[in-house]
């Protein structure tokens, strides 16, 4: 069975799509509905534009949407699901797939919900970190610690086996990366991003989004849909509506979901959209797993 998995926040690099631009008549039609959507020339900066350009909130977001929707229908015949999945941003890019959203609409709310964590980031300081090489339970334990005494610090995403990521205020993240190391991480490392994604402090931009989300149709998908907030299958438009407006404060539990879609078949995971940070996950969550396949959207 074929799992088809899409990125999220942090793909984006610069010249991303301008290949699918060049060689796709559907991708260029798609690319330019896009800039007219946005109101601004989204292409301009993601095939021009530098790094820093690219790393905006309101740019970054959609222009991963975009690179992976349009990198999935540029497969054609190839694009056949038996389910799919995305990381953070990328359950968006994953519904349009599967058809339980237009591409009109996706896009629209991608962008919505980029800017209203744009400004739930300037509202309050927040970071996030990775942590590298701990058990789960142990980074948990400490983001419960720092919680109590110091403020927001929570478990934001599972990403694989050895790597979880936590977000909140900065002081606390500063403090928990300091106990985490004590306890043995590898690395406990701040990241370079506007703000705490997946925490409470993202309450803001989950009030906004869920007005947007409630007032838009979404349709029965064409295969299960695998969602961030509990890791689990989901076809029902309802449940999906509801899970997508818990995602912005919930942790993207991408472990467990990668694990549910192994036991429920998947053999060949393919990842749709700029980079490979998800083969990588994937390849770690799934080890020691016979004839598994992961790849790109290229390789197909």
């Amino acid at each position: 069975m074929k799992a088809f998995v899409f990125p999220g926040q942090g793909a984006q690099f610069p010249g991303m799509g301008k290949d699918l631009y060049e060689s796709n008549p559907e991708a260029r039609r798609l690319f330019d509905k896009a800039n007219e959507i946005l109101g601004f020339d989204i292409t301009k900066i993601m095939f021009d534009g530098t790094a820093e350009e690219l790393k905006e909130t309101k740019v970054t977001q959609p222009a991963v949407f975009l690179h992976s929707v349009i990198s999935a229908i540029c497969l054609g015949d190839k694009f056949q699901p038996d389910m799919v999945g995305g990381h953070s941003l990328g359950e968006f890019s994953a519904l349009v797939a599967a058809g339980a959203l237009s591409f009109e609409d996706g896009l629209r709310l991608v962008s919505a919900r980029a800017q209203a964590m744009q400004k739930a980031c300037e509202a309050q300081p927040s970071t996030m970190a990775a942590i590298i090489a701990l058990p789960d339970e142990t980074v948990e334990q400490i983001c419960a610690e720092v919680s109590k005494e110091m403020g927001v610090c929570v478990p934001a995403n599972y990403n694989c086996p050895g790597q979880l990521v936590i977000s909140g205020a900065v002081e606390a993240i500063n403090e928990a990366c300091s106990r985490l190391k004590a306890a043995g991480a590898k690395r406990a490392l701040p990241l370079a991003v506007g703000g705490a994604f997946h925490s409470p402090l993202m309450q803001p931009a989950k009030d906004e989004l869920q007005a947007a989300i409630e007032a838009t149709e979404f349709r029965t998908p064409q295969c299960p849909v695998y969602q961030n907030v509990d890791g689990k299958a989901h076809t029902e438009p309802a449940e999906i509506k509801q899970n997508l407006i818990a995602q912005l404060t919930a942790s993207v539990r991408w472990t467990q979901e990668v694990e549910a879609m192994l036991e429920a078949g998947a053999t060949e995971f393919v990842e749709c959209g700029p980079g490979k940070a998800l083969q990588g996950m994937i390849s770690k969550i799934a080890k020691g797993v016979e004839g598994l396949v992961v790849c790109g959207a290229t390789e197909l």
